[in-house]
C-alpha cells in the first residue's frame, strides 16, 4: 500500500478522526474490531459503553462455577445462541454487560488481590494497521444502504489515512500504560495474562478469540472499571469480624467472566468472589 508522508496536523488529524468515529460508529455495520474504543482509549478517559442508563435490575443468577469450570453451562449458553460449544462467542454488535463484584476474605489475601488486580486496563494487542486503514477506507467509500456516499475516492482514502493515524497514535498510547498504569483496579490482562503469541496475532485472530473466550468468558478487555468504596445495594451479607471486601463494577463483552473468576477463586482458595450481572433497563 502507497504511504503518504504527511496528513495534515496532529490537532487537525485528531479532530477529523473524532468526528469520523463517531459517524462510523452510529452506522449499521461495526466498525474492525481492531478500532474499537475500548482497545484505543486510555482507561483514565474511557466512558461507559453500551446501554448504561440506569436503573439496573438483577437477570438470572449465575451458573454454579463447576458448570463453568466443566464447560456444561458455557455449552448451555452457546446452544441457546445457536453456536458451536467449541466457537468462542463474539457478537457482532457487542453487548455491553454491568456487572457487581465483591470480594471478601482475610484482610491480608483482600489487600494482595487488590494489589495484584491494579493495572491499565487495556489489552496490548498488536493492529494491522494497514488492514485497518484499507477496511476504513471501502467503509467510507461504499456505505451500507440507505447511507449514501458523500466522499470522492480520493477523500475516502485521505480519512481512511487520518483514521488509521489516530488509532495508531492512540493505541500505542494506551499500550505504553501497560505495565506503569494502576488506573483500572481490576485488569483481568494483568490477573490472567493472553500469551504474548495470541497478542501479535491480533484481536480479531479465531485464536486469540478462542482464548479469551476459554480463559476469560468474554472476548474483550473490562470497561468503565471502578472500585466501589460502598456497599452495593445487592452486597451479600456483611462480612464476618476481621475480613476485608474489595468491591468493583464493570461492563463485559457480551458474556460475563466466569470462566475469569474460576480461575482467581483457584489462585485465591481464601478469598470469596460474588459476581451480579446487572442489565440495564430499556
Amino acid at each position: 500500500m502507497t504511504r503518504r508522508s504527511s496528513r495534515g496536523t496532529p490537532r487537525h488529524t485528531e479532530a477529523t478522526a473524532d468526528a469520523l468515529l463517531a459517524w462510523l460508529q452510529s452506522q449499521t455495520t461495526r466498525l474492525p474490531r481492531g478500532a474499537d474504543p475500548p482497545t484505543l482509549t486510555a482507561p483514565e478517559t474511557d466512558g461507559r459503553a453500551g446501554s448504561t442508563n440506569d436503573p439496573f435490575e438483577p437477570v438470572l443468577a449465575q451458573p454454579a462455577a463447576a458448570e463453568w469450570q466443566n464447560g456444561s453451562g458455557r455449552a448451555d449458553a452457546l446452544a441457546s445462541a445457536g453456536t458451536a460449544p467449541d466457537a468462542p462467542l463474539h457478537l457482532a454488535h457487542t453487548d455491553w454487560l454491568h456487572h457487581h463484584l465483591t470480594i471478601t476474605g482475610p484482610a491480608t489475601q483482600v489487600a494482595a488481590l487488590q494489589t495484584a488486580a491494579g493495572g491499565a486496563g487495556v489489552i496490548p494487542w498488536h493492529l494491522n494497521l494497514d488492514r485497518i486503514e484499507e477496511d476504513l477506507f471501502l467503509r467510507l467509500v461504499s456505505p451500507p444502504p440507505p447511507q449514501a456516499r458523500h466522499l470522492s475516492v480520493a477523500g475516502a482514502r485521505i480519512l481512511a489515512g487520518q483514521l488509521r493515524d489516530a488509532v495508531s497514535h492512540r493505541h500505542a498510547l494506551a499500550v505504553a500504560r501497560v505495565g506503569v498504569s494502576r488506573a483500572c483496579p481490576f485488569d483481568l490482562h494483568t490477573l490472567l495474562p493472553v500469551p504474548a503469541a495470541l497478542l501479535r496475532r491480533g484481536p480479531d485472530d479465531p485464536a486469540a478469540l478462542a482464548w479469551l473466550w476459554t480463559h476469560w468468558g468474554t472476548t474483550a478487555a473490562l470497561r468503565h472499571v471502578t472500585a466501589a468504596d460502598t456497599a452495593f445495594a445487592d452486597d451479600p451479607a456483611p462480612p464476618p469480624p476481621g475480613e476485608a471486601v474489595f468491591r468493583v463494577s464493570f461492563f463485559s463483552a457480551d458474556w460475563s467472566p466466569w470462566p475469569a473468576l474460576a480461575a482467581l477463586t483457584a489462585q485465591w482458595p481464601a478469598l470469596r468472589f460474588a459476581l451480579r450481572p446487572r442489565y440495564a433497563v430499556a
